[in-house]
């Protein structure tokens, strides 16, 4: 490909994401209402804070699992 159409390929892919970020920000009291009209509100934890929520729990799961098989095996010996 020539430099012409490289150049026009990021030109219009560069313009697609403009567009498409600005329909989101547009759209986005629109979608507000909707979900707020029909009860199903946004989420507000985010996929981070449910990941560290999940890790936390199977941590704590782990720690006490561990302390139990400590626990059986002092009682063994």
């Amino acid at each position: 490909m020539n430099k012409h159409f490289e150049d026009a390929w990021y030109y219009a892919r560069r313009a697609g994401k403009h567009l498409t970020r600005g329909l989101r920000d547009e759209l986005a009291p629109v979608e507000r209402r909707l979900r707020e009209a029909t009860g199903r509100e946004k989420e507000a934890t985010t996929r981070r804070e449910k990941w560290r929520t999940e890790l936390k729990a199977t941590e704590d799961e782990a720690v006490d699992r561990a302390r139990r098989a400590v626990r059986k095996a002092r009682r063994r010996v």
